[in-house]
């Protein structure tokens, strides 16, 4: 062949419908992701509780969002984070392996011929159901099916001529070499950062009769190996945790790929898989799938051995993080935007717990005349006060991506809950304050007043850790029915003891410098109890 007919009679024909097949894939992820919004939130909180619930979820979360990447990249932030152990990442991952073979089996329906139609479909719900986020988005996803399917014809029909190409034969003879099959398998992954459009590759060649099934397993093997540059790559300036985790799923593709080199010698594994199907692009599919599910049987009772080699590789450990870090949110969180939002509701959580603590510490340094205690909470004030900008800035970097309404409402929601805790910890600040000027300029004050500021502050420490647990639970019927008294309460005691303690002053009691610090102190804690209302309340925009 001339090299004109080979660019665009293959080439031009080839990259198009690869760039339309990842174009396709990306936008039924991303649309998928989109949809399933909240419900992904809740998988993955289900995702911490244990091993078999984590194979589960990191199976049908990949699924649902056509991306095992994306899944393991996940994984990796959370255990940096935090949140995951690995023992715990490691069922994730394994899931994530089974669920990510889910696309090839949908290729091998080779729908190519009514891909138009999905096309079309997916076009028509996009552009006249507009109001209808939810549906646009499912239109979007069908669009990007059909456009996928569009992209593999157009590869099948560019990969054709290759067939009448000795020299292109003869190339493929090589791969039928375990060593060359995984490194070009690998290698191939690795540049597109998809097992899947790597698997779409080789699928749209088998379609044209250029691949076989014996000289294709070790190239599958080796896509599996090269799927873990995209976890490796985003573990890079993580803690070690997270380096484990890639690390541990670098270890099960490696060894699963190494035992099912041996096993296809003493097995007649692809005879079996030819049984059951004589195409060859579902016969690749099936030993896809095949190979991952028998990886996480062989894996999964020998994880906490996985784990054991993982942390040998990378061995020691990570330095105390320091006070002014995000803990739950990380730059590439936002390529899946439901999972962005949770990781900012979390960090907003552990923002209300410092700002629960630093008010709590407030009224003990002003107590306590502890000036260890004053530090301590103008560190922790300096932290807030950190959050309160980090999160503001995440909460914008998210409302500028495709989110469901649901997350439209809660981010909304969020912006007002970082502003209310941002006060709590000036309040608390201007306690320490009053702390600090006690501790400078004595000031005595009676048992009563300090039994009486004991009593205004624990209901207010009561209000606010109830608010806080609103806002985690979701629960507005709890805050109907728990608030609304509690800051009436609170209301009705701060009048009370600001005439108590006039009626100190009159009767010289207290000094007026002291009486003017208590009432102030009051004011504080009231105002307080009325941002910690909000807190409670901020959940109804979010329903």
């Amino acid at each position: 062949m001339t090299f004109k007919e080979i660019m665009f009679d293959i080439l031009l024909p080839f990259l198009g419908g690869l760039g339309l097949f990842l174009f396709g894939m990306k936008m039924l992820s991303d649309n998928l992701e989109k949809t399933a919004g909240s419900k992904l939130r809740r998988m993955m909180d289900i995702m911490t509780s244990n091993r078999f619930a984590g194979i589960t979820v990191g199976a049908v979360f990949t699924m649902a969002i056509q991306s095992s990447s994306a899944t393991t990249v996940m994984v990796v932030g959370f255990v940096n984070a935090g949140l995951m152990t690995l023992m715990q990442a490691a069922g994730v991952i394994l899931g994530a392996d089974i669920g990510t073979t889910i696309t090839s089996q949908l290729i091998a329906f080779k729908l190519t011929d009514i891909a138009p139609l999905f096309l079309f479909i997916g076009v028509v719900m996009m552009f006249f159901v507009k109001k209808n986020k939810k549906a646009s988005s499912i239109g979007a996803a069908i669009a990007g099916f059909g456009i996928l399917f569009v992209g593999m014809s157009m590869m099948s029909t560019g990969l054709k001529p290759l067939a009448e190409m000795n020299q292109f034969t003869e190339i493929l003879v090589l791969f039928e070499n375990p060593l060359f099959g995984l490194l070009a398998g690998a290698l191939l992954t690795g540049i597109i950062q998809s097992s899947s459009a790597s698997m779409g590759i080789l699928l749209a060649m088998s379609m044209q009769g250029l691949v076989t099934l014996e000289g294709s397993v070790f190239i599958i093997l080796g896509f599996n190996i090269g799927t873990c540059i995209t976890a490796l790559l985003a573990c890079i300036g993580t803690n070690k945790m997270a380096k484990r985790a890639a690390t541990l799923h670098l270890l099960f593709k490696i060894i699963g790929a190494f035992i099912f080199i041996i096993l296809l010698q003493f097995l007649p594994i692809t005879r079996w898989i030819s049984a059951l199907s004589a195409d060859t692009t579902r016969q690749l599919a099936h030993f896809h799938t095949l190979f991952n599910i028998v990886m996480v049987v062989l894996m999964f009772p020998v994880i906490k051995y996985v784990v054991w080699l993982a942390n040998k590789i990378i061995p020691g450990q990570d330095m105390v993080k320091a006070p002014l870090k995000l803990m739950y949110i990380e730059n590439h969180m936002f390529i899946t935007p439901a999972m962005a939002v949770t990781q900012i509701v979390k960090e907003v959580e552990r923002m209300g717990d410092i700002a629960l603590k630093n008010i709590k510490n407030a009224i003990m340094a002003f107590k306590g005349e502890s000036s260890g205690l004053v530090k301590n909470v103008y560190e922790h004030e300096e932290v807030i006060d950190f959050l309160n900008h980090e999160i503001s800035k995440s909460l914008v970097q998210v409302n500028q991506l495709e989110i469901s309404p649901e997350d439209s409402k809660l981010t909304g929601a969020l912006f007002h809950v970082v502003n209310d805790l941002e006060r709590i910890g000036d309040h608390a600040e201007n306690i320490a304050e009053f702390a600090e000027s006690r501790i400078e300029k004595p000031i005595k004050y009676s048992e009563e007043a300090f039994l009486e500021l004991d009593e205004m502050s624990s209901k207010v420490f009561n209000l606010l850790f109830i608010a806080l647990e609103i806002f985690h639970e979701n629960d507005i019927e709890r805050a109907n029915e728990v608030i609304p008294p509690l800051e009436q309460e609170i209301d009705d005691m701060e009048r009370m003891l600001r005439k108590r303690n006039i009626k100190r002053l009159k009767k010289k009691q207290c000094s007026a410098r002291a009486g003017t610090i208590f009432i102030d102190i009051l004011s504080n804690l009231e105002r307080v109890a009325d941002h910690s209302t909000n807190i409670a309340y901020s959940i109804l925009e979010d329903s």
